[in-house]
């Protein structure tokens, strides 16, 4: 009666895990409701995203500079030994002068600032995108742990009630004192193996909230749910949105609009201006206008006749737009090696985990039969032992692809722009 009691046991655990398989994608929208509050955390608190930020914003304070006329000059001076005129003697001049940039440079410079903002703006959108990848990548091996942890434990009390069937068989003489012995190293064996986990534990914790930048209760729902994965077909213009791809976008039609800058720039500068000399009073005799005060209005007008620095702003220009076209093509080269090499990842894993599913149902059916036969005779005990660690390989094993499988999905992700918003 303790033998049958000791295998309905085992029945039904095996049932349970069987159910709990068969649910995989029951807790699923949980799972992803918890990684998207991590996103949200992580772009709240990471330094590194902050910065980007950080940098973008100080990207627009150059828009009012770049629109902006330069400083008017105001000059005072005076005369010492004052200058004799018919009115009477100059006692002090007041001088104001403002340059103008010739017509369309204000324009033009703005728009230079503004698309480098843009490119330095998809640079933090590469940054989030990215941290979103990170995350993913420090959150799903502490799933996998847990899933470790949890079948060591289910592993031992599994070891335990073999034990107790194996001592029972020695005890009437229907098994070996070897197959208890047995017994006892694989469960040492699991209990260390639980051990290491467990300090592995806080590791895997630390780095989540050193990416977070936050002190967080981590939650991990117990199971995944499947993704149907279908990678995209249209290739050509894929990477064309990639933040990548658009901050190199911008940074060339920066070079292009900065080479017209370089045209505006190398035309005369008009100045406005206007002199107003204090004039003393006459004693000598009645004049008109005796100690009248001159205004003088003036123009005055830049002469670029040193054209070296603006043929070279040019000529630098010019090669910025070759370097970011070559650069364009250089990171859409990687995002392609990179996608082919993630779409193989995630068919790589789901083939893995339907073959990790299909060898978990056929041990768990040998299992059962070997383990009816060991129950009634006390034979092939090895057997069940070896199969039972082939169960929990199985399960190590899934555990391990279900983990790669979403860092890898959420690098996909990634590489298509398709990250959360």
């Amino acid at each position: 009666m303790r033998h049958l009691y000791i295998l309905k046991y085992f029945k039904l655990f095996l049932s349970i895990c069987f159910l709990a398989l068969l649910s995989f994608s029951t807790n699923g929208q949980d799972s992803t409701n918890r990684l998207d509050s991590f996103f949200k955390i992580a772009v709240e608190n990471n330094p590194k995203l902050q910065a980007e930020y950080k940098a973008y914003e100080a990207a627009l304070q150059k828009l009012p500079q770049a629109s902006s006329l330069p400083d008017p000059n105001l000059s005072i001076g005076y005369f010492v030994s004052p200058v004799e005129t018919r009115v009477g003697p100059q006692l002090a001049r007041f001088s104001l002068t403002q340059m103008f940039p010739w017509f369309g440079t204000l324009k033009a410079q703005k728009n230079v600032v503004a698309l480098e903002a843009e490119a330095r703006f998809q640079s933090f959108l590469d940054t989030r995108n990215k941290l979103y990848w990170e995350v993913a990548a420090k959150y799903y091996p502490i799933y996998e742990l847990q899933k470790l942890k949890q079948i060591e434990h289910e592993n031992i009390e599994i070891l335990k009630s073999y034990k107790s069937l194996a001592e029972g068989k020695f005890s009437s003489s229907n098994a070996s004192m070897v197959d208890v012995l047995r017994v006892d190293i694989m469960i040492d064996d699991a209990k260390t193996n639980l051990e290491i986990l467990k300090q592995k534990e806080k590791s895997l914790a630390t780095a989540l909230q050193n990416v977070l930048n936050a002190e967080v209760v981590i939650k991990i729902p117990d199971t995944l749910n499947a993704i149907d994965f279908q990678p995209s077909m249209v290739k050509d213009s894929l990477f064309d949105q990639h933040p990548l791809m658009q901050s190199l976008e911008y940074k060339l039609q920066s070079a292009k609009a900065n080479e017209k800058l370089a045209s505006k720039q190398g035309l005369p500068k008009i100045g406005l201006g206007l002199d107003y000399v204090i004039v003393g009073e006459r004693q000598d005799m009645g004049l008109a206008d005796n100690g009248k005060d001159v205004f003088m209005p003036m123009v005055s007008v830049s002469l670029p006749i040193f054209r070296k620095k603006y043929n070279a702003q040019k000529k630098e220009a010019q090669l910025l737009q070759e370097s970011y076209s070559l650069l364009k093509q250089n990171v859409k080269n990687q995002l392609d090696t990179e996608y082919e090499s993630t779409v193989f990842e995630i068919e790589e894993q789901l083939e893995l985990l339907n073959l990790y599913e299909r060898q978990i149902k056929k041990t768990e059916s040998t299992l059962e039969i070997i383990w009816k036969t060991y129950a009634n005779s006390g034979a092939d005990f090895e057997e069940v032992l070896r199969i039972q660690q082939q169960f929990l390989k199985y399960r190590r094993l899934k555990a391990n692809a279900e983990s790669e499988f979403n860092i890898s999905m959420q690098k996909y992700e990634y590489l298509i722009s398709n990250s959360t918003n």
